[in-house]
């Protein structure tokens, strides 16, 4: 197949209109329910220091490690699902020719969330880390300097070659099954999983840095990050979307460095 074939609408060519809709429906509802459950997190969290801008407007809390991770892999369920349909059909297709179940398939996408959720321990000490600080810290100049900064260097990233890099492994279903994926067994569909799902992560972490500022439980922000992720790996000019949002994180940024009052209000 000709690189320019190699797209993420093309990987519903692959197999019958009842199997794709079984599929995607699956991925949905999996990410519906993941959604209901983080939703129902975080209006239980709403006051609760979740971010770097909502420190001294909000109450510190105290999350243990086994309940922020099973927030956190709950998010990314509910965030990462939908946006790999393309992936999984071309997996699945895959797999079927070479004669095997649908939990290969299943393997696959267990081995893709295993680097999400893995990944979570990063977000959790930061975590322990800003919940230390004092009320005394939004007062600080050097609160809102670093929260500017992270933004700026988030929206840097999405320009970075790195990025391109990444995104186009994600929306070239092919030539990943074909790389990564030319073995039988679940092993190998959950490895197959996992490198998939680590590049995933090398596109997408820059945006996810960014709830570290304005909230890991702020609702408005992860729907809008998940809408950006769905269109950047499905859409043709997914990486025009890219360098548009990354534009704007970086004006946020710069924003919040010469007006630190903006914090609080892109944190709410």
């Amino acid at each position: 197949m000709k690189s320019d074939q190699d797209t993420p609408r093309a990987a519903f060519d692959l197999l019958s209109w009842r199997v794709n809709v079984v599929v995607v429906v699956a991925l949905i509802a999996l990410s519906l329910i993941a959604w209901r459950s983080t939703i129902d997190q975080a209006q239980s969290m709403r006051a609760m220091v979740m971010g770097i801008g909502q420190i001294g407007y909000r109450n510190q809390g105290e999350m243990g490690a086994v309940v922020f991770l099973a927030m956190w892999i709950t998010m990314m369920a509910a965030m990462m699902l939908p946006t790999i349909a393309p992936m999984v059909l071309a997996h699945h297709a895959v797999a079927r020719q070479r004669g095997e179940s649908a939990v290969s398939t299943i393997a696959f996408v267990a081995g893709y969330l295993f680097v999400w959720s893995a990944i979570g321990v990063l977000p959790l000490l930061a975590y322990w880390g800003f919940a230390q600080w004092s009320d005394d810290a939004a007062q600080s100049w050097w609160l809102p300097a670093l929260a500017g900064t992270i933004l700026i260097v988030a929206g840097g990233y999405q320009f970075t070659s790195w990025k391109k890099l990444c995104l186009d492994k994600c929306q070239s279903p092919f030539m990943f099954v074909a790389t990564h994926d030319y073995r039988r067994g679940v092993v190998n569909a959950l490895r197959a999983g996992a490198i998939h799902g680590a590049l995933c992560l090398g596109c997408c972490w820059a945006m996810m840095v960014v709830l570290g500022v304005v909230g890991l439980m702020n609702l408005l922000w992860m729907v809008g990050i998940f809408l950006i992720f769905f269109v950047e790996k499905n859409w043709k000019h997914g990486l025009a979307m890219a360098k548009v949002a990354g534009f704007a994180l970086i004006i946020l940024g710069v924003a919040i460095l010469a007006h630190p009052a903006l914090l609080p209000l892109v944190s709410q």
